[in-house]
């Protein structure tokens, strides 16, 4: 995927909507992008993420991934499953929000994030209807591109900013766990509002959909994403309803130029397709990377998947 930025501004409420996304093709490593045999890995689940990681997790040790055992050598294998991956900070009362309506906010912002990443219907290219739901009606600017990115997917109306999808006439899930791991935080925002920030990648382990098919690759998907809950009396808001100020992703292992609305994984036994890379090589594991700025546009390759 090639890395878009837009800003625009509405109901009197500045926002803008970036994209960060390196679709990165393994078959540009040296050596076998799986790793060796599969070996006896330790999967005791790691203690939920609380800060920013310092750095990138370490090997995870050798193995290849198999329909299953389809996170084998992945750092994710400790990660949690699915929606417990995606645990919620003790709401407070901040400003002239109570306790409540924050633990609203944070719940709703959930809720966008399972059902644009998680939800079985999103993930076969279906309409992610309770994610747009929890966006505030007023973001008109932001309902249009989206539901224009769902209809008619191009270029520049791209759903894989907001929505992780997969062709179910090309690729199917290996097995029914999405691995997540990450962290939602929430603070005073500007002008009296409630500001959430939420950090989360999900791996996404995917065989072909033909019958017998057996080889796993993996996409790794992180999104960054700010919402707020903004003032009625000095913002056109919808009670109940969240605003988003920003999102942004970083997608590995996707092919860089199609633009067909759903993410393209590159199997070893396929042969690489597409444009060459001209990015950098990153790890698509490293939570301690800055996705939202820094970068151009930009095709990259990553050092695991």
């Amino acid at each position: 995927m090639d890395r878009r930025r837009w800003t625009w501004a509405f109901v009197g409420v500045p926002v803008a909507i970036a994209l960060a996304v390196v679709a990165m093709r393994p078959s540009l490593l040296s050596g076998d992008p799986f790793g060796g045999e599969p070996e006896a890995i330790s999967a005791s689940p790691l203690p939920a993420e609380t800060a920013a990681p310092t750095g990138a997790p370490g090997e995870a040790g050798p193995g290849r991934p198999t329909v299953d055992r389809p996170f084998a050598g992945s750092p994710a294998l400790r990660w949690a499953d699915g929606e417990a991956g995606i645990v919620l900070p003790e709401a407070t009362a901040v400003g002239r929000w109570s306790k409540a309506q924050v633990e609203q906010a944070l719940r709703q912002t959930k809720k966008l994030l399972v059902d644009a990443n998680l939800d079985p219907v999103t993930l076969r290219g279906g309409r992610p209807e309770t994610a747009l739901d929890v966006i505030d009606p007023q973001q008109k600017d932001l309902h249009t591109r989206l539901n224009t990115a769902l209809s008619r997917p191009d270029e520049e109306h791209d759903p894989l900013l907001m929505f992780s999808r997969f062709d179910p006439r090309e690729l199917r899930l290996a097995g029914d766990v999405v691995k997540t791991r990450g962290r939602m935080t929430f603070a005073a925002g500007k002008d009296a509002s409630v500001a959430v920030h939420a950090d989360y990648t999900f791996v996404y382990p995917l065989t072909r959909a033909g019958k017998g098919a057996t080889e796993v690759s993996r996409v790794i998907v992180r999104r960054v994403l700010d919402v707020q809950l903004s003032d009625p009396a000095k913002y056109l808001v919808t009670p109940g309803k969240i605003s988003v100020r920003n999102y942004h992703q970083d997608i590995g292992n996707s092919a860089c130029d199609v633009h067909d609305g759903y993410m393209h994984p590159y199997f070893a036994t396929g042969g690489p397709t597409g444009a060459a890379p001209s990015g950098p090589t990153v790890d698509p594991y490293d939570r301690s990377r800055d996705i939202t700025t820094g970068r151009g546009d930009e095709c990259g390759v990553v050092s695991r998947t």
